[in-house]
């Protein structure tokens, strides 16, 4: 799992101060990249390299409270299923230590012409460093 930390910025807010919807999965992509570099490698390197690519395929976020500007918070990151020609990520936005919103995202493998991919076959060593980070946070 890992943790960055944001301060909401009044860009992110509507008119009533309170941040916009669509912020919070920018938010979750900015805990996903810091997360895929625990693998070893950065995001882009994985297209650049390796040929792989992790289109969204399904989202979802459930709002428990609201976030404001200037607010302090931290979003959580963590792989919460993994199959070998999908991802999933699990996500947790804070504000003082109490839980305002829960989601994830789920993710295909594919190719550069969005051919699925079997990434166990395709790069092993990249799927298994995929599968530490579940089986860390599993423990």
């Amino acid at each position: 799992m890992v943790e960055i930390e944001i301060i909401v910025r009044y860009a992110e807010t509507d008119r009533m101060g309170i941040v916009h919807h669509s912020n919070y999965f920018i938010w979750f992509e900015a805990a996903r990249t810091e997360l895929i570099k625990k693998v070893g490698v950065s995001y882009s390197q994985i297209e650049k390299e390796f040929g792989v690519y992790l289109p969204l395929i399904s989202c979802f976020c459930d709002f428990k409270r609201a976030c404001f500007y200037e607010d302090k918070i931290t979003v959580s990151a963590r792989v919460n299923n993994l199959a070998p020609t999908r991802i999933k990520f699990y996500y947790e936005v804070k504000r003082d230590g109490v839980l305002c919103a829960t989601g994830f995202t789920e993710h295909a493998f594919v190719d550069k012409n969005f051919k699925p991919l079997n990434l166990q076959k395709k790069n092993r060593d990249l799927f298994l460093n995929f599968e530490k980070l579940w089986v860390e946070d599993k423990l």
